[in-house]
């Protein structure tokens, strides 16, 4: 299996000029963990995660409320605080490559890019999903008779 196979095709971006504030309303609203930042012509230049949009807003909630933090984010780009260069996978890499990519680097998703171009995105997410399709299908197996057996 590839990792086209399960990445996520439609996905949300940023540009670096975009705020900091816009990240976190996407990300709330649709729940997103993770946004790939791209240039105007469409290639990727960095990944702004959760945790990199917490870190940032940390240190505007030590010093103000919540509409002072928004201001604040609301005033910083995302190229300020983004992830630059985040490690990638071509489409065709195998998933278990992938997986273990994500595993010794501790990240929780891999732009997928085609010639500098952002193509899709595998999240940990992509991956449980898979791996709980995998499971019910050998729980499924597990349940059936050996027909071997019968005679």
């Amino acid at each position: 299996m590839r990792v086209d196979d399960l990445m996520e095709h439609e996905v949300v971006t940023l540009h670096v000029d975009d705020t900091l504030g816009l990240a976190d309303d996407i990300m709330r609203l649709g729940r997103i963990r993770h946004l790939p930042v791209v240039s105007a012509e469409g290639a990727l230049v960095g990944i702004l995660s959760q945790r990199d949009l917490f870190r940032a807003a940390l240190s505007s909630v030590l010093g103000g409320d919540a509409t002072a933090q928004r201001d604040w984010l609301g005033s910083v780009h995302v190229r300020d605080v983004m992830t630059a260069a985040p490690v990638t996978v071509p489409p065709e890499t195998p998933v278990r490559r992938a997986v273990e990519l994500m595993l010794t680097r501790r990240i929780g998703c891999l732009p997928v890019v085609s010639d500098t171009r952002l193509v899709g995105l595998l999240s940990e997410t992509d991956c449980l999903r898979h791996l709980a399709h995998v499971l019910r299908l050998a729980e499924e197996r597990a349940a059936l008779p050996d027909v071997g057996r019968m005679s």
